[in-house]
């Protein structure tokens, strides 16, 4: 993929990225999900215990806010109050899956030396014995580099040199990946992409893969790697964002209907500072949880707040019914 057509998948990112999070959550036909659930897609049985939603809440300067009680929310299902069973705040162990890119279009740029920097940012945010990470890369394929372990050095040693090659196939890594988070026993669970945000092979849109997701209460954040010049919001771009328009199936959607985020980085402070907002983010949520609806299908969901002030920030719903094979 040439320079600039990379450059304007970038700018269509950060135009929705500057969005917020006001955007209205997905419908089912914006999912890919007309009527009832797709085949393959993961599902939370109608009969088990509890249907789990991640929530993060920020004041008006955009600073999380830690210590709200269960009175302080209410959840809408389908558009109607759901009675919340369980409440759990603050501070808690993390799983975090990190999804590495190293598909060919990562060699343009230095954007390899980024990412890397970017993995080992993160897993230094991490807490040794307590938070477990495992490590994933991909191109046309799905590697498990290191499984799921609390000895983050482990992690952090793993060699990343070698050049990037293959098509990208990113829609497809996330969706596997997010189901390998979703099966920790972690109550904050989450999977870190780091990548160029180009796509090139995958068969799943992104739109399906938040569904995928969502619908097993697993937030994706993206950290999009760019050069200066290739990065909208940097002071050394080339190109301004104004006019950009873009479809609703992009990263930016992804992140934001699963409960996650999304930040474009084009050096070593913008990444630490990008990962240390996401690690608090992701210790300091709050955790509620639900009866599932025996109604099989798609359930959007919204999480309020009676504070004045406030924004909350939670996945867009869940599947209910009998679970398929996966794909």
């Amino acid at each position: 993929m040439g320079a600039p057509v990379k450059r304007i998948a970038l700018m269509m990112l950060t135009v929705l990225l500057t969005a917020g999070w006001g955007a209205t959550a997905p419908a089912a036909e914006e999912l890919g999900l007309p009527g009832s659930e797709p085949t393959g897609q993961p599902t939370f049985r109608a009969g088990v215990e509890a249907v789990t939603v991640s929530v993060t809440v920020r004041d008006r300067r955009g600073r999380l806010v830690t210590a709200l009680n269960r009175r302080d929310f209410t959840l809408l299902e389908d558009g109607a109050p759901k009675t919340i069973r369980d409440f759990y705040p603050g501070e808690s162990a993390v799983s975090l899956a990190i999804l590495l890119d190293i598909s060919g279009s990562m060699a343009v740029g230095g954007n390899m030396d980024r990412a890397r920097a970017a993995v080992a940012m993160a897993v230094a945010h991490l807490q040794s014995g307590r938070d477990e990470a495992a490590l994933y890369t991909f191109d046309t394929d799905l590697q498990e580099v290191r499984a799921f372990t609390t000895d983050l050095p482990r992690v952090a040693a793993v060699d990343l040199a070698g050049q990037p090659w293959g098509r990208t196939s990113l829609f497809d890594a996330i969706d596997v990946t997010a189901k390998k988070a979703g099966a920790r026993t972690n109550r904050h669970r989450a999977v870190l992409v780091v990548t160029d945000g180009i796509d090139t092979g995958s068969r799943m849109t992104a739109s399906e893969v938040s569904g995928a997701a969502s619908g097993i209460d697993v937030p994706v954040y993206l950290v999009v790697v760019a050069s200066p010049v290739d990065n909208p919001s940097h002071k050394l771009a080339t190109l301004s964002a104004d006019g950009v328009g873009a479809s609703v199936a992009t990263l930016a959607d992804l992140a934001r209907w699963t409960g996650g985020d999304m930040a474009i980085v084009s050096d070593r402070t913008e990444a630490s500072d990008a990962l240390k907002a996401l690690m608090s983010e992701l210790r300091q949520q709050y955790l509620i949880t639900f009866e599932p609806s025996v109604r099989p299908g798609w359930h959007p969901l919204e999480v309020r707040t009676g504070r004045k002030g406030l924004t909350v920030h939670a996945r867009s719903g869940y599947f209910a019914g009998p679970a398929h094979p996966e794909h």
